[in-house]
C-alpha cells in the first residue's frame, strides 16, 4: 500500500520552499499517494506529519485526507470526531461540514 507520509512531507517542504512548478508537483504526487491509501494509512500520515508540526499540510490537503479517512470509515465516531475538530482549527468555512460529523458521530455512538 502507498505510504501518503512521505509525499505529504515533499508537498509541505515545496510550499515552504515556494517554488511554484515544485509545488504543483508535490501536490500531485500528494493527491496520487492518497488516493489509494487506506484510512490507516491516511490517519498514520496525519498523526506523523502533523505531530512534527502542526500547521505541516495546508488546509486543503487536510481536508481532503480527512475526507478520503472519512469516507473509508463512516462508521468510526472517533474519526469523525477529530475530522470535525480539524476542520473547526481553519476558520468558519468550514463549520457547518463540523458540525455536521459531530452530529453524526453522536448518531453512531
Amino acid at each position: 500500500m502507498p505510504d501518503p507520509a512521505p509525499a505529504a512531507r515533499s508537498l509541505s517542504q515545496a510550499i515552504d520552499g515556494g517554488d511554484s512548478r515544485q509545488v504543483n508537483e508535490a501536490a500531485r504526487e500528494f493527491v496520487e499517494k492518497l488516493t489509494f491509501a487506506t484510512a490507516d494509512e491516511i490517519l498514520a500520515m496525519l498523526g506523523d506529519v502533523l505531530a512534527e508540526d502542526c500547521m505541516a499540510l495546508p488546509p486543503w490537503a487536510r481536508n481532503l485526507a480527512y475526507r478520503l479517512a472519512c469516507l473509508q470509515r463512516s462508521d468510526d465516531p472517533q474519526l469523525l470526531r477529530e475530522a470535525a475538530a480539524d476542520l473547526l482549527s481553519f476558520g468558519p468555512d468550514w463549520d457547518t461540514f463540523a458540525e455536521d460529523l459531530t452530529r453524526r458521530a453522536a448518531e453512531r455512538e
